[in-house]
């Protein structure tokens, strides 16, 4: 993209609800903006320069490049440069895709700044928005929200590399160890304390590297252990339960349901090979 500044706007198709791409550009800037509410989701990154980010839920909190933030629709927000300017790129972005985002923690209000590790790589990315946005079609268009997935994804694996380095490089082994473990009962306590860690911290890096509560992973993974047994077994439904640390199999029924929107034995009946 030229170093000139350039803005780009275009409405979505109505046909594209789950994720649309709304404005793309460039600015030097010299001023902050305060007490600012957008329509649409935006990310920002900043180049070049240092300055600030202030919203309700993080509070004010210093930004210097590379970096990138997150803002969101509907929120008051302000941010700025110091007296030297910095260089910000800059795209809006909405649509139903984005309660994922949140809700997996892609994109974390509380946390909304990303210590960027690969500039080159987010650059590009903001490169290629612009381009497919200039085309104005229905494919670009759902080129470019298909770019914008792709930034969120980058950013936050790059907000994982970078804490990881900073905080706990082996965080990985904990997620494993959780896994390897997860059809058995579970003394939180007792495994933050096995792992080095609070209960709070560890609470908080599994939701940054999984999206999930520990207790949240550990369900999941049982479930996922009970239909790789129904589909290959023919064990009773109360004996899948208690294979994957569920004792009750009404409860386990239930639980079954709630997520998979069928019951045991009805996933049993669909995915089991003849």
């Amino acid at each position: 993209m030229p170093d000139r500044q350039l803005a780009l706007y275009r409405s979505p198709p109505a046909t594209m609800g789950g994720l649309s791409v709304t404005g793309v550009g460039r600015h030097r800037v010299e001023q902050a903006i305060v007490g600012r509410r957008l329509p649409d989701f935006a990310v920002v990154l900043v180049e070049e320069g240092k300055g600030w980010l202030e919203t309700r839920a993080a509070g004010k909190q210093a930004i210097a490049a590379p970096a990138l933030f997150w803002l969101f629709p509907g929120k008051e927000h302000s941010y700025g440069p110091d007296e030297a300017g910095w260089t910000e790129r800059w795209a809006l972005f909405d649509g139903a895709l984005t309660r994922d985002f949140t809700r997996t923690r892609l994109i974390v209000e509380q946390a909304p700044i990303v210590h960027v590790s690969d500039l080159g790589d987010i650059q590009r990315l903001f490169d290629r928005l612009y381009a497919e946005l200039s085309m104005d079609t229905a494919l670009s268009q759902a080129e470019a929200a298909a770019t914008m997935h792709r930034l969120v994804v980058r950013a936050t694996r790059q907000a994982i590399g970078w804490n990881n380095s900073q905080n706990h490089p082996d965080f990985q082994h904990v997620i494993e160890e959780l896994r390897d473990c997860a059809a058995k009962p579970l003394d939180f306590k007792a495994f933050a304390a096995k792992v080095g860690m609070s209960p709070a911290t560890l609470r908080r890096k599994f939701a940054r590297h999984t999206g999930l509560s520990p207790k949240a992973f550990q369900l999941r993974i049982r479930l996922d252990l009970a239909k790789q047994m129904l589909v290959t077994t023919n064990s009773p439904v109360e004996t899948v339960a208690t294979a994957v640390g569920i004792q009750d199999g009404f409860y386990f029924s239930r639980l079954f349901r709630d997520r998979e929107k069928c019951s045991p034995s009805e996933f049993r009946r669909r995915h089991m090979r003849k």
